[in-house]
């Protein structure tokens, strides 16, 4: 006798599109209530899924690590096929990923047919422009456009217990009170041209220290540390928590619970304090756009973005002028602080 229907997700790369996937993957459990569903995302991205109700598997796949072999992507097509999936929803837009479902052996295969891989489809989604749409509808327009009905779009991200206790224990060895108003700011991003500039960092905690009664903690992974170290080193009193490269992400959700305030430039942090409703947001936004990565929902997110004349999304890597993130200034960050009346003076 047949069994559940074994629904394969395979997912996108980074930490915020991962997260902004997670109504996709709800909404396809809503549909097949009683379905085996798998997600398959690169390693760094399973803490994003980890602990949601909807995903009964999780499956690493990295083509410039793990799989960037021939013969480990040959492995990993076995594996595929050895699972025996029903259906496959084809998230991420790569060729590679589509083939390695054709040759697999996966009967239903759903996704856009961009990339000349119409024909490894079963189910083939007519393309729109991958900047037209927020990143949330684009992954459920696809859904939609396959016949799924869509209940609702919102994001979540899952902790325990055990890292709100982490969490706890880390800001009492730290000297945080419960009391204490904590501000957490999150300094890095995963390409330099959304990075706030590191003396503005260094002067909003200045300025927040000095004006207000609070406790900043610098966040980020643990290449950001360096980054980190840098911005805190200037400071003799009043001196920042250093927690980059020191919490997982699962233990940096539990964080986002406790922050009053935390302040980012639009990186998967921001989206997952986001997700986990922190207390107040300020979001920097540069070459980014919000029609595309803004967080959502916007109930408690303040968002900086200045117009300076050049084409958002903007995806040169290599831009070392930086002017659409130096215009935000920390004295507006500061202003912005006293107008929303964030801290009780």
């Amino acid at each position: 006798m047949r069994g559940k229907t074994r629904i394969l997700i395979f997912g996108v790369n980074w930490l915020g599109d991962v997260l902004f996937s997670t109504p996709t993957i709800r909404n396809i459990k809503y549909n097949f209530p009683s379905s085996f569903i798998t997600c398959i995302v690169p390693w760094r991205c399973i803490p994003i899924l980890e602990g949601n109700p909807s995903i009964d598997e999780i499956i690493s796949f990295d083509e410039k690590h793990q799989q960037h072999s021939l013969k480990e992507k040959l492995k990993f097509i076995r594996l595929i096929n050895s699972k025996r999936f029903d259906m496959v929803f084809l998230l991420h837009r790569s060729f590679t990923r589509a083939l390695i479902c054709f040759l697999a052996g996966i009967p239903q295969r759903i996704g856009y047919a961009t990339k000349k891989r119409g024909f490894l489809l079963t189910r083939r989604i007519k393309p729109i422009d991958y900047d037209s749409l927020h990143r949330i509808d684009y992954y459920l327009n696809m859904i939609e456009r396959a016949g799924l009905k869509i209940y609702d779009r919102y994001p979540e991200f899952f902790i325990d217990n055990k890292d709100i206790d982490y969490i706890k224990k880390f800001l009492e060895k730290e000297g945080v009170l419960d009391s204490e108003f904590l501000v957490g700011i999150n300094p890095g991003a995963n390409w330099l041209p959304k990075r706030w500039p590191k003396d503005y960092w260094r002067e909003l905690i200045n300025r927040l220290t000095r004006n207000f009664s609070c406790k900043v903690i610098i966040t980020g992974d643990e290449k950001d540390r360096y980054l980190a170290e840098e911005i805190a080193c200037c400071f003799n009193t009043r001196k920042p928590i250093l927690a980059s490269g020191l919490l997982n992400l699962k233990q940096f959700g539990a964080l986002c619970k406790r922050l009053d305030l935390f302040i980012s430039a639009d990186t998967g942090p921001l989206h997952i304090a986001n997700a986990l409703k922190t207390k107040r947001i300020i979001a920097l936004f540069g070459p980014t756009s919000l029609k595309t990565t803004s967080p959502y929902p916007l109930d408690n997110v303040l968002i900086l973005q200045k117009d300076v004349g050049c084409r958002i999304p903007c995806y040169v890597k290599d831009c070392f002028d930086n002017r659409c993130m130096r215009v935000i200034t920390p004295q507006e960050i500061v202003e912005v602080i006293e107008k929303a009346k964030i801290f009780k003076v």
